[in-house]
């Protein structure tokens, strides 16, 4: 089961549905025009984000650019992958539009209901069968002498790195005004939970149940064989102060575009005020996705299959 909340969302309120959609594969065209269809016959009223609009056929559907989308639309319909889910969430958290994820990518941990039941599944969103789950997002500054330079958001991470240089980075973390240690490495990844199963878990970091309070730090590998992933609070302030270094330390938030930070700049991080609305259909089992996702039992399944 995902984080499920008391906050009240009721499929009665669906009317307006926005439909956001990954550019470039037929795939999610397809998909996206079963949907719309679909809606206009249940008598709702389909609005594409500007960007979605381009890839379907459709000249006099009401279309609206994806930074207001969430100001006119009760529910939102994302056909992608998950990075599609990630860039939707960013532009929609701080209206509390609900989404729905419909997966035309590789994993889906986010975008979890399938191109073949994709009506089935929706009617019983839109009928009010569905769970919800709510994924709180960071937001992170970049100071230089005192002053924000830089703001983003993010649902997954926020990346610490030395961009495409193979030097590694030099910086101080501190965790509520508190000092952990200097490092040395390719950099660090703080994540949410809903990151836990990206690139954090490639950099050898927990995963995190999509339910907890917590934020993860992995450092990318680090000079210091002792140095391992820490788990905190998710009202945690995270502050990484960039020393003197032969290369520009970077970061990006959720492989957004990186930005260089320089000697003395402070990297601060910290829980988003608004959560992503994410609707599940009935079924979703966040362990089920593990195993389906991650290859979890793989080997013992063929065994059985092969008795």
């Amino acid at each position: 089961m995902g984080a499920i909340s008391q906050v009240q969302i009721s499929h009665k309120n669906f009317r307006n549905i926005g439909l956001i959609g990954r550019p470039g594969k037929s795939s999610v065209v397809e998909t996206l025009n079963l949907i719309h269809d679909h809606v206009l016959s249940l008598g709702l009223h389909p609005i594409f984000d500007a960007e979605t609009a381009e890839l379907v056929p459709y000249k006099n559907t009401q279309t609206v650019s994806r930074a207001l989308l969430g100001e006119v639309v009760d529910l939102v319909i994302v056909v992608g992958g998950d990075g599609s889910l990630l860039h939707a969430a960013r532009a929609l958290v701080k209206y509390n539009t609900p989404v729905v994820g419909v997966n035309r990518g590789r994993l889906g941990f986010l975008t979890d209901i399938k191109p073949t039941e994709v009506i089935f599944k929706l009617d019983q969103v839109l009928q009010g069968q569905f769970q919800l789950d709510r994924r709180f997002l960071l937001e992170m500054e970049i100071r230089s002498k005192g002053e924000i330079i830089y703001e983003a958001v993010a649902l997954n991470d926020v990346v610490l790195h030395s961009g495409k240089s193979v030097h590694m980075i030099d910086f101080d973390l501190h965790i509520d005004g508190q000092y952990v240690y200097r490092q040395h490495s390719d950099g660090l990844i703080v994540s949410t939970p809903t990151g836990s199963t990206a690139y954090a878990l490639s950099g050898g970091g927990p995963i995190l149940h999509p339910g907890m309070d917590a934020i993860a730090l992995v450092p990318m590998h680090p000079h210091t064989l002792s140095s391992r992933p820490i788990v905190v609070g998710g009202q945690s302030e995270i502050k990484i102060a960039i020393r003197e270094n032969r290369v520009l330390p970077m970061v990006s938030a959720d492989g957004q575009h990186s930005v260089s930070l320089s000697v003395g700049d402070s990297l601060h991080i910290r829980k988003h005020p608004y959560k992503l609305n994410l609707l599940h259909p009935p079924g979703y089992d966040f362990y089920m996705a593990c195993r389906t996702k991650l290859g979890w039992n793989q080997d013992f399944e063929s065994l059985q299959q092969q008795d």
